[in-house]
């Protein structure tokens, strides 16, 4: 087993009226908020305007950030630091999906260094303090609101970075099903293919022993998955579908299911590359890498934990190891490519072509690629060939 320490302190608000609550819950930290989001989704659903009136009713001053898109950057981050220092900013209220608010706890701390956001990502200074974040989840997927990760494009060296700290963790968070209504069928799909990602790729598909009790609701969070992504897809407003989907999010990476894991998310460390490159949305991107990877990967070594998640979330019995194993790959392909309409290769998203050995070397920063097995660069390369 392994050893692990697990401390997660942002409170959940989960449900219809809890949005109701967001004036009383600012008005302690500050009477100034940076209000961060996206484009227009917030406004043509009313939530804008009703976050506005909630705001002005509790005398809290509204600075907007808006213009955030999938893969943040840090000149995003610079200019919403920036506008913070200006407008002595007391919170941040991120109002989105996992871009909005990976870019809301970056600037939190970014407004407490007076140089780039980069020097922070290239661990190049220490941060020491952060703005106090609140987040209001508009789409199932990242898990960034209850987290203290987030993940930024770093313009300079063209790489998705991820930064680490407690600091950024969001105090409170807001999950509304019901604000996911309008989330369309596509987008819905990419974010499940993000959610399903971060069990597999840095909880399930891990070498060594893993805590039974954690590997079940892991299984139990992927079950969710497959069973509600379809009806959400096909019906919107289903808030059973929405709201099992929305609770698999912010469970799926909030660090408990992790138990002391070091193995690294390899499947993540490849697509991160290509989004940096081709603005790929990240679940798509995983949903192309993942079987993939996978297939690459497989071995007599590893394949019991392929059988595992075969019986145990796909409800296969094949009796024999090797071919459960298969099958496995087999379900998740039809699960991504059939039943969710997700992109199979990079050429479906109008990527015909790149570079892929220099990739592969960026992938690896030189060397090779820990995961389920440890790849060469050649073995990464072959990869990225097999998903052109």
């Amino acid at each position: 087993m392994y050893n692990f320490e697990l401390n997660n302190d942002t409170k959940i608000i989960f449900g219809k009226e809890g949005r109701k609550k967001i004036g009383k819950v600012l008005y302690p930290f500050g009477s100034r908020v940076l209000l961060v989001y996206g484009g227009n989704s917030i406004k043509e659903i009313g939530l804008f305007k009703e976050l506005v009136d909630t705001l002005i009713q509790n005398k809290i001053s509204i600075v907007e950030f808006s213009g955030i898109k999938s893969n943040p950057t840090c000149s995003m981050v610079n200019k919403g630091a920036e506008l913070c220092r200006e407008k002595s900013v007391d919170v941040i209220l991120a109002v989105g999906g996992g871009s909005v608010i990976d870019t809301a706890k970056a600037i939190s701390v970014a407004n407490y260094y007076e140089g780039p956001f980069e020097d922070i990502l290239e661990k190049k200074t220490i941060i020491s303090d952060a703005i106090p974040l609140i987040a209001i989840s508009t789409i199932s997927g990242s898990g960034s609101e209850m987290n203290c990760s987030c993940v930024i494009t770093n313009e300079r060296l063209k790489k998705k970075c991820g930064f680490n700290s407690d600091l950024i963790r969001p105090k409170y968070a807001f999950l509304d099903p019901e604000l996911t209504y309008s989330v369309n069928s596509y987008q819905t799909a990419c974010g499940s293919a993000d959610i399903l990602s971060h069990i597999l790729d840095t909880t399930y598909m891990v070498n060594g022993s893993k805590l039974q009790m954690l590997k079940g609701v892991m299984e139990s969070v992927s079950r969710t998955i497959i069973k509600y992504t379809p009806i959400a897809m096909n019906d919107p407003t289903n808030y059973e579908a929405r709201a099992n989907l929305m609770l698999a999010s912010t469970w799926g990476l909030n660090g408990f299911l992790k138990n002391g894991i070091k193995q690294l998310a390899a499947c993540h460390a490849i697509e991160h590359e290509l989004s940096a490159q081709f603005n790929i949305i990240h679940g798509a991107g995983m949903a192309i890498v993942m079987p993939a990877y996978y297939e690459y990967v497989l071995s007599e070594e590893n394949e019991c934990i392929y059988a595992e998640f075969c019986k145990n979330v796909f409800g296969d019995n094949s009796p024999n190891v090797s071919d459960a194993a298969r099958i496995m790959i087999d379900k998740l392909k039809y699960f991504f490519f059939e039943e969710l309409k997700l992109p199979s290769k990079l050429s479906d998203l109008g990527v015909t072509s790149f570079d892929t050995a220099s990739a592969a070397y960026n992938i690896c920063w030189g060397k090779d690629l820990p995961g389920l097995v440890n790849l060469s660069i050649k073995d990464v390369d072959n990869i990225l060939k097999n998903i052109m």
